[in-house]
């Protein structure tokens, strides 16, 4: 059964944007031979990091959102901890959101502010 997965991963400030991209291509193409489906990659560009890692205090941040099975997730960190691009990266499985019921539509309409009179 396929779940839906975010991984943030922090590269080093000093990599030009030729590395950063190839980094990002590896990545992507080893989700995707290993059957990832959605994935998406939003890169929030050089942020301050809230404390210094390996002696730096900026980073790239990227935000990798794709859907698989589970079992790549060992693989792609392991190959990022191998690499030397990523500082840190962080794995999460998001939680699939159920619809909503009409009970509590209901509730969400009689909850709205009703005028007062003087």
């Amino acid at each position: 059964m396929s779940q839906s997965y975010e991984m943030i991963f922090i590269l080093r400030p000093d990599l030009s944007e030729d590395q950063v991209n190839q980094a990002l291509n590896s990545y992507k193409e080893f989700l995707t031979t290993n059957n990832a489906t959605n994935l998406e990659v939003k890169i929030w560009g050089k942020r301050r990091l809230a404390y210094p890692i390996q002696k730096k205090v900026d980073g790239i941040y990227v935000q990798f959102n794709y859907e698989a099975d589970g079992t790549q997730i060992a693989p792609l960190e392991r190959m990022m901890r191998l690499g030397e691009e990523v500082m840190r990266y962080l794995t999460i499985r998001l939680d699939t959101v159920a619809p909503s019921s009409e009970a509590e539509e209901e509730e969400g309409a009689e909850a709205e502010p009703v005028a007062s009179e003087a």
